[in-house]
């Protein structure tokens, strides 16, 4: 197996064992990353995320393999212990803290590094770190979504979301004359083409209204290679006053709408062949994690797509505010500075600083997070596979390094993934087994590529590209945040991490949606690292590559953060499935014994507001409210 001239082979790129550089390419010096692996975990490349190690113990658990707790002694003995290091599990063991400030606390987590979702990718390119965000991205519309717990919470942990206004650079790419641009694929549509000048908002939008060097929809229409009749009926779409629902009243429209899907709500009502309603395909993956064949048409109207403008109805609130405010909310690793926010006050002495803004460049010390004595203990690379109520007090029992261990402690919350949770417990009543079971996540993918430059998307005019039909329906340059030391590459002639996003997806009439996310996670981790690669390299090539783009050249790093549960199910409306009015996430949820149960997937809402309100609602049912 021959290696680059940096000494690293084939097999180590594939693998994620050493820096993930395309042989041949990055001279010797230009990227460098920290000894990969246990080490430093941000700073590794190749599978991040739910790689190879994350999650064996776990889908054996799930194909019949069990563990008994009697088998082994406890090893430890703790006030609490947390099942999972994500934004849940890490905002429990703060809230524990504040009300218990000498408990013992153990924190155990199945990845190899914490944070859960909120996943940190680090590179550093002749000398300069670059950042990246492998999952939860940003704090979304706090001032309007977020409860007032929350924000108290944030206040707590020294975070002011209006930082944020002078941190995030709204102006940076329209100051550059760049637009949003979609592609279209040769496969699909007959001919490789990005169309810029994308008049569309984004569902949440960091690119103010009168910024975004869009082009009226007839121009932009226009360049689609579609036909002429296509292109006429595109248009239509997007202009139209015309009521396809007449006659029917607001609620009779609402309810409609709930129960057709996008795409069938544009090619039943404004008559568009498949080919042209594959134009909005996968514009809903980043956010939705499915595409338009499994988004409600009132979803769609919800999030700002086009076809409603003459039905006469007003969108939900919760819409609007998504919509109205602005995404600027974004760590430069995304909300992976808000676990470490938590650890940081969780585990004293684990990295220096004091603010929001020290935190963003703080180096963390893996090697004091499970300290001997220390009063929170963060345990990586520990899978649990069993929780029991026994004796008055609760077992833990977990997998790490091969070994099988135990720990007794006074009470738990759990706060994993939601569908586990039957696995951990299997005397918990049948029907919340079931409810639990009913949260099957949709998986997701974050691809962060290192280029040397971004000068070919100057060239090209674009800052974000959606991909409908692609591999990777979301092409885009990094968040503008400058935060801290830490400064956003400004200029095109540096270094940039971009984002790529793939969502796999099951088409096909009459399935159901958790069907359908199962089949895609099956297809997900059958995928090989040099799948995202190529793939990576080749449209990236197709979108850029007229602009000057040369992958051998210019990609000197990838990280794949491959998450096969991502968003916690929200439902479908489709399927005629809200939880039930809200009654199967509340059973889920119910507290069993000494054992409390966090996480988004607690409410069916995969937002890290969400994973802090439920974080506290578990405290509570353990605790009882605090005073005030």
């Amino acid at each position: 197996m021959a290696a680059s001239s940096d000494g690293v082979t084939r097999r180590d790129f594939l693998n994620g064992l050493a820096i993930a550089i395309v042989a041949g390419v990055a001279p010797a010096g230009l990227l460098h990353a920290r000894e990969a692996g246990a080490a430093y975990p941000p700073a590794a490349t190749g599978f991040g995320a739910s790689g190879p190690g994350s999650y064996e113990a776990a889908h054996d658990l799930r194909d019949g393999k069990r563990y008994d707790l009697d088998r082994v002694a406890a090893s430890e003995r703790m006030d609490l212990v947390v099942v999972g290091a994500g934004i849940s599990g890490l905002a429990a063991a703060t809230y524990w803290r504040r009300r218990r400030p000498q408990a013992r606390i153990l924190i155990l987590d199945n990845h190899t590094d914490f944070g859960g979702h909120a996943r940190r990718n680090e590179f550093e390119v002749g000398g300069r770190l670059l950042l990246g965000y492998g999952g939860s991205e940003s704090l979304q519309s706090p001032t309007t979504l977020w409860s007032e717990g929350a924000r108290a919470f944030l206040a707590e942990l020294g975070v002011d979301p209006a930082r944020f206004e002078t941190a995030f650079d709204r102006t940076l790419y329209p100051s550059l004359g760049l637009s949003r641009g979609v592609f279209f694929t040769r496969e699909a549509f007959g001919v490789d083409r990005l169309v810029t000048g994308d008049p569309l908002r984004m569902v949440a939008d960091d690119i103010p209204p009168d910024r975004m060097n869009a082009r009226s929809v007839e121009a932009f229409v226009g360049d689609f290679p579609l036909p002429d009749a296509s292109r006429a009926k595109l248009i239509e779409v997007f202009t139209a006053t015309r009521d396809p629902l007449a006659g029917k009243t607001v609620k009779e429209k609402e309810a409609y709408l709930e129960r057709i899907s996008y795409r069938d709500w544009l090619v039943r009502h404004w008559d568009l062949d498949g080919a042209t309603a594959d134009v909005f395909y996968g514009r809903p993956l980043d956010f939705f994690a499915v595409g338009t064949d499994a988004v409600s048409a009132r979803e769609a109207f919800d999030t700002g797509y086009p076809g409603f403008r003459g039905v006469g109805i007003e969108r939900d609130d919760d819409a609007v505010k998504e919509m109205d405010e602005p995404y600027i909310h974004h760590f430069p690793d995304g909300n992976a500075s808000l676990a470490r926010l938590m650890v940081r006050k969780l585990v004293p002495g684990v990295a220096p600083g004091t603010t929001m803004d020290d935190i963003v460049t703080a180096s963390f010390d893996y090697g004091r997070l499970d300290r001997a004595g220390a009063p929170t203990r963060l345990r990586l690379n520990s899978t649990v596979v069993a929780v029991r109520n026994r004796g008055g007090a609760v077992d833990v029992g977990y997998v790490r390094d091969g070994q099988f261990a135990r720990v007794r402690a006074a009470r738990a919350i759990v706060a994993g993934y939601h569908m586990m949770i039957p696995y951990l417990m299997p005397a918990l009543p049948v029907r919340q087994r079931e409810a639990l079971a009913a949260n099957v996540k949709a998986p997701l993918v974050y691809v962060k590529v290192v280029v040397r430059n971004w000068r070919s998307w100057v060239a090209r005019g674009v800052h974000e590209v959606t991909n409908p039909m692609g591999f990777y329906s979301r092409i885009k340059l990094d968040y503008p945040v400058s935060l801290g030391d830490y400064r956003f590459p400004r200029d095109p002639d540096e270094p940039m991490v971009l984002h790529l996003v793939h969502v796999p997806v099951v088409r096909g009439a009459g399935i159901d949606l958790r069907t359908r996310l199962r089949a895609a996670r099956t297809e997900l981790y059958a995928m090989p690292f040099a799948t995202f690669e190529a793939r990576a390299r080749d449209e990236l090539t197709r979108v850029v590559g007229p602009g000057g783009f040369d992958p051998d050249r210019d990609i000197l790093a990838i990280t794949v953060n491959r998450w096969g549960h991502g968003y916690s199910y929200a439902g479908s409306a489709l399927d005629g499935d809200d939880g039930d009015g809200g009654k199967i996430p509340a059973l889920a949820r119910r507290r069993a014994g000494r054992v409390a149960f966090a996480n988004a997937d607690a409410s069916w809402d995969p937002y890290a507001h969400t994973a802090i309100d439920e974080a506290r609602r578990a405290v509570e049912e353990l605790l009882g409210k605090a005073a005030g």
